[in-house]
């Protein structure tokens, strides 16, 4: 029996400006648009933005398994860094540390996402390895994220764009689309 990777690292290029990739990422909420494991997340707690101590919860879904995540923020640095650990189970059990690095690289934003598990009781890494499959080697997926994180900054940075809406002529380019198929 193996136990879960306790770091990992992955990244990824994106022709969007380090501020368009921070609109999405400092905004919790907006987590399930490019993660593949968190679904949604929303704040606790008061919180309504990312400020280091912000509370917020997520909720995760990998195969069959459903969990949630109390998550505190760690680190604000607009538009560049943002970190935060999950509280875990009963806040003793497990704890990740993740962060999202933004580096402008003349071409665009190059997005670096690191966790580090630091802290899991002993043994639970082994059942999570047993019963969360997709946690053994998570590399691909995270890096998957990454690249449709990258996409959404792009799409949301082109102009008429306000983030997570779709301009009016695309609205009405796509219902008269849809109408003439009626």
């Amino acid at each position: 029996m193996g136990t879960m990777a306790r770091h990992g690292r992955n990244q990824a290029h994106t022709t969007a400006s380090p501020e368009a990739v921070w609109r999405i990422i400092a905004d919790v909420t907006r987590i399930g648009e490019w993660s593949h494991e968190c679904r949604r997340a929303h704040w606790v707690h008061g919180a309504a933005v990312a400020t280091p101590g912000a509370r917020f919860r997520g909720t995760n879904k990998s195969g069959g398994w459903l969990w949630s995540r109390s998550c505190v923020i760690t680190v604000v640095e607009e538009p560049r860094e943002l970190a935060w650990r999950t509280c875990g189970l009963w806040s003793a059990m497990d704890s990740t540390q993740w962060r999202i690095e933004l580096e402008r690289d003349g071409s665009g934003t190059r997005i670096v996402q690191t966790y580090d598990l630091v802290r899991v009781a002993p043994g639970l890494d082994r059942v999570y390895w047993l019963i969360v499959k997709a946690h053994r080697d998570r590399r691909d997926a995270l890096t998957d994220d990454l690249h449709r994180l990258a996409a959404l900054a792009v799409t949301e940075a082109q102009p008429g764009r306000v983030s997570g809406v779709e301009p009016e002529h695309e609205k009405n380019s796509r219902a008269s689309s849809s109408n003439s198929r009626a």
